[in-house]
């Protein structure tokens, strides 16, 4: 297969990807349980499913060390605790509520990543920063915190943070393991973590509902990440991160289909600014890490 074609497979898996991870939102909605519940469906289900396609194509599942696969362990607590937020906003609020403020968390990267190395906050990543939270004034319903869809909204942003904190964690964590390995891990510890909280609060989800986490951690979880995985080893990196920008885009527009949660016309304005914002800072910093890349 010659490198245009590579393009073209790897650019349609993306946007499978992107499309898939999109949709999870929704379930917020669907399944009748707790955010506890469908995130712990969620992870045991994608743990498994990884599990199965390691032992399915003899890729190993060793950690590179025992320290590491400790850190590993950790960043599935953080993994576990982004979700609860994730989904406790989007069944207070809405789903495009639950979206937009998850989908900040380039701007919380952008101001964590100089903490860990030498790179510098730029004005652009200010001027970022601000027209996101003029996008996130429009977005709140009213300031009031008897207001769901103002509660959903800082749950999300919360979710959007600790999945800022989990990419960086995951930098690290990839240097001295696969992917693949860092994956399953992550999954199954979120899993392992949350199974006494559950048993302790007594849930037993319906059998639909045991569906609808297999369909959410298998299908909206394992495989997306894994097409995800594979786009980034063809395609560059500032393509990738403006394809993602298309997450929530998909899963406001299916709660419009399948769930008729029409956002309002302030509430759209306010994605615009969010979603334009984030992807002007992802573009410049991806450039940015392309020319460090050139002279190095």
């Amino acid at each position: 297969m010659n490198q245009s074609s590579n393009s073209r497979v790897a650019t349609i898996e993306l946007h499978a990807a992107v499309f898939l991870f999109g949709i999870s939102g929704l379930f917020g909605k669907l399944i009748p349980a707790s955010a506890l519940i469908i995130v712990l469906g969620r992870t045991a289900f994608a743990a498994l499913t990884i599990f199965l396609g390691l032992k399915m194509f003899s890729v190993g599942m060793r950690a590179s060390s025992r320290k590491s696969l400790m850190l590993i362990a950790v960043s599935g607590v953080l993994l576990a605790l982004h979700w609860l937020a994730f989904f406790h906003a989007i069944q207070v609020s809405t789903v495009a509520i639950g979206l937009i403020g998850y989908a900040t968390f380039p701007i919380f990267v952008t101001f964590l990543e100089p903490l860990l190395s030498s790179q510098r906050v730029r004005a652009v990543d200010i001027l970022s920063a601000f027209v996101v939270v003029i996008g996130l004034v429009l977005v709140a319903p009213r300031f009031d915190l008897s207001d769901s869809g103002m509660v959903g909204l800082i749950w999300a942003v919360v979710s959007g943070a600790l999945f800022a904190m989990l990419t960086l964690y995951n930098r690290i964590l990839v240097k001295e393991n696969s992917v693949c390995v860092v994956a399953l891990y992550q999954h199954a510890s979120a899993a392992l973590v949350l199974l006494p909280v559950v048993f302790i609060q007594a849930e037993v989800p319906q059998s639909n509902t045991v569906l609808l986490l297999l369909i959410l951690g298998v299908f909206c979880t394992a495989l997306p990440q894994i097409l995800f995985i594979k786009s980034l080893a063809v395609l560059k990196a500032h393509f990738v991160s403006i394809v993602a920008g298309l997450e929530p885009v998909y899963g406001i527009l299916f709660a419009v289909v399948f769930l008729s949660e029409i956002p309002e016309l302030q509430t759209m304005i306010g994605a615009c600014l969010v979603f334009g914002a984030v992807v002007i800072a992802m573009r410049a910093h991806t450039n940015l890490d392309e020319e460090v890349k050139k002279d190095g």
